[in-house]
């Protein structure tokens, strides 16, 4: 049996140029911006997200241009590799990690495009239907103290919805007790592999034993490994999951042990080969899988959301719909599970 990622890696793919359109969104917290890759070929357009994190990127991207030589005839294989040749920054960028980020943008649109040029879709390339999709929101809570209160409302619009939370040091055992009781949290990032970035928190293994204790089904990601929280963590090593140290299969090979679950970011990736890989992998050990956000503003977001319902589309996905990610949530979104409909043709939905 051929491997997921061989079912697309010799599609033809006709490009004859590329085009760049910025986005950007005002978040509470911080400016998103993001970069459109529309790749063209054959009367057809294929379009992929760059979901790098720092602005000055995408201005020297954008301001940069169409540069890059990427017109001619390949296959998805061979444009991948040749991706792969380029330094696809005009000036290096702020974090190592986006030069993966903004590959999974040029990989993404050109799958977009060879599919379109194919006249199919992903779904009947590789021979999986989109299954409904379960998914989770996930947010960092507001106050000082922080308190339940966007939580709650958000509840009160979608009384069914379950969460992805981002405990903090200043989280109170009052806010844990009763953040547990209401028995909606299905998975806690403990960003312990973040480092020198906005939402680094200091390990404090007190904390990780409290949320063990109170949150005894919930998945624990990203804990900082130390001597002191791996005693605490041992008792439920099977709930530990990983996201920000895997970009690779030789990266879950590399865990401390071999997970049950992990977050599987298509953009954490870069290629599709890697991502693909992922996938078969993790079916052959055994091992859970659900997708992750990085707060994209436009089809990266779909492509999350096709790809975690082909693969994985029963597990606690950070993937709901991206108006959940607003400070005012309007009414109205999709509950999980969510039914997606792919378009006819290209790596899109019905409705993109």
């Amino acid at each position: 049996m051929s491997s997921s990622y061989e079912q697309i890696a010799g599609l033809p793919l006709d490009v004859e140029g590329y085009s760049l359109e910025g986005l950007e969104h005002e978040f509470p917290a911080f400016t998103r911006y993001s970069t459109l890759i529309r790749l063209a070929g054959g009367g057809e357009e294929g379009v992929g997200e760059d979901v790098v994190y720092d602005g000055v990127d995408h201005m020297n991207l954008q301001a940069a241009g169409s540069d890059y030589p990427l017109a001619g005839s390949w296959t998805i294989d061979s444009f991948s590799r040749r991706l792969g040749e380029l330094d696809l920054f005009p000036d290096p960028p702020v974090r190592e990690v986006s030069r993966r980020y903004r590959r999974w943008a040029f990989e993404s649109a050109a799958l977009d495009l060879a599919l379109r040029q194919a006249g199919t879709s992903l779904a009947e390339r590789v021979g999986r239907p989109l299954r409904p999709l379960t998914y989770v929101v996930s947010m960092r809570l507001d106050g000082e103290p922080e308190t339940s209160a966007r939580l709650l409302r958000l509840r009160a619009t979608y009384p069914g919805t379950r969460f992805k939370l981002d405990p903090t040091n200043t989280w109170r055992e009052e806010l844990i007790d009763e953040l547990g009781g209401l028995g909606c949290v299905d998975s806690l990032d403990l960003k312990g592999q973040y480092k020198g970035t906005a939402v680094d928190l200091e390990t404090d293994p007190e904390l990780y034993a409290r949320l063990c204790a109170t949150f005894p089904e919930a998945w624990l990601e990203d804990p900082d490994l130390n001597d002191e929280t791996r005693a605490v963590l041992e008792p439920h090593r099977e709930r530990v999951t990983w996201d920000a140290p895997i970009h690779s299969v030789d990266d879950i090979l590399a865990l401390a042990w071999e997970p049950r679950m992990v977050n599987i970011k298509p953009s954490r990736f870069g290629s599709l080969r890697e991502l693909f890989d992922a996938y078969d992998f993790c079916a052959s050990r055994g091992i859970g899988a659900y997708g992750g956000g990085q707060t994209e503003l436009s089809v990266g977001r779909d492509h999350i959301q096709y790809l975690a319902a082909l693969f994985h589309p029963d597990t606690p996905n950070d993937v709901a719909p991206r108006e959940f990610n607003y400070a005012d949530v309007p009414p109205g979104l999709p509950e999980s599970p969510l039914t997606l409909t792919p378009a006819a043709t290209g790596f899109r939905l019905a409705d993109s």
